[in-house]
């Protein structure tokens, strides 16, 4: 299957974060190389733009469609977008003009079924990112106890009815292992009261979020990465984040307000006493056009949360 997925925020991505047609720049999150194309497209010979995933699939089509296909250098590194200091450092790059992240699922990955990623395709229980990991969604579902389950559907999926989902779950299992992603959908939609069911979004919808972060460790990389992300960034350069749901855009957003603020010290205090400084200016938002929305609905919750190193 060829590796589809429509870039979110494309044009206010590139037309943010490129300011030196000769700088060095990161795509952490590269996919099929929408958004990296779009970086890549902007720069002159002596630009560089690196692109890096985990996910093999996305390696093999990105380097297709990115290596030796434009004026400037490019480069594509497998990785999780946490260990992109580690990328920077085999180059011997220390500091960038620019960074961003397209965080979540892509498309290729949603509608790919042998993936498991989607409610909407029947196929294995999986959602690893990178199908070398251990942790898979099969053993999250079949081995997590009903406790456990039951937090990670609240805390990642924001899902009113986990205990329920949790407890209809375990009783499945006890029976015979849930190996895919319809028998999964099937117990969920067993455990939402109808009433439940008959408004809002697909009833397995916040479950299936919820397993994939927790396969994926999506949430707990995310802040130390920001962090880590700023500070190799040069003066003026630049940081762009598009998130999809309110979990991982509360985190960017309070990181940024950190960095833009500094001082952590209590608003009581006369003078600063913990001499931290603030990192990044002109922090912001951007969201879809109403004409991408129409053209491309997975845009919908789609947010680009940008800033400015100082």
């Amino acid at each position: 299957m060829e590796f589809k997925h429509v870039s979110i925020l494309l044009q206010e991505s590139v037309d943010f974060l490129i300011t030196d047609k000769n700088g060095v720049y990161v795509d952490c999150t590269m996919g099929g190389a929408g958004h990296s194309r779009g970086f890549a497209s902007q720069l002159e010979k002596d630009g560089l733009l690196i692109g890096i995933d985990q996910d093999e699939d996305a390696i093999a089509a990105a380097s297709e469609r990115l290596l030796g296909k434009f004026v400037c250098r490019t480069a594509v590194a497998k990785a999780n977008f946490k260990d992109f200091a580690a990328v920077l450092d085999s180059y011997g790059i220390e500091q960038i003009d620019g960074i961003f992240f397209d965080l979540g699922v892509s498309s290729y990955q949603l509608d790919t079924p042998e993936r498991g990623f989607s409610y909407m395709h029947d196929g294995p229980l999986d959602m690893r990112m990178n199908k070398d990991a251990s942790l898979d969604a099969a053993y999250v579902v079949n081995h997590y106890k009903e406790a456990e389950l039951a937090d990670i559907i609240h805390r990642y999926g924001e899902e009113r009815w986990s205990k329920r989902i949790a407890q209809f779950i375990v009783k499945y299992r006890q029976e015979k292992p849930i190996a895919t992603t319809y028998e999964l959908v099937n117990i969920i939609k067993r455990a939402v009261p109808k009433g439940a069911r008959q408004d809002g979004p697909h009833p397995a919808k916040r479950t299936f979020q919820a397993i994939r972060i927790e396969v994926n460790n999506e949430l707990g990389i995310l802040e130390t990465t920001i962090r880590t992300a700023v500070s190799r960034l040069k003066s003026g350069g630049r940081i762009g984040v598009i998130t999809f749901h309110s979990l991982e855009d509360r985190i960017v957003k309070k990181v940024f307000a950190e960095l833009v603020k500094g001082c952590t010290c209590p608003p009581q205090l006369p003078v600063c006493v913990c001499g931290k400084k603030p990192q990044l200016k002109k922090a912001g938002s951007i969201v879809p056009s109403r004409q991408e929305v129409e053209e491309n609905p997975r845009s919908r919750s789609a947010r680009l949360r940008y800033a400015i190193k100082i």
